[in-house]
């Protein structure tokens, strides 16, 4: 998957937090630790869990995570 952001992390998804429609990713990168929100619906087809290494993507304000 080719994208425009430049700033790509590789980090691991340390936690999840599940609300009735959002849900907030945290992932251990080198330097520190990042978050994404997103839907539980982009979660589910994403399939990402705890554990699972991802791409980290930061373009401005979003943050996109890429299971790899």
């Amino acid at each position: 998957m080719k994208v425009g952001a430049r700033n790509q992390i590789f980090g691991e998804v340390t936690e999840i937090k599940k609300g009735d429609v959002m849900c907030q990713v945290k992932v251990k990168i080198p330097a520190s630790q990042m978050s994404s929100v997103m839907t539980g619906e982009s979660l589910e087809d994403i399939g990402i869990k705890v554990g699972d290494k991802v791409k980290v993507i930061a373009k401005a304000v979003n943050v996109l995570l890429i299971k790899e």
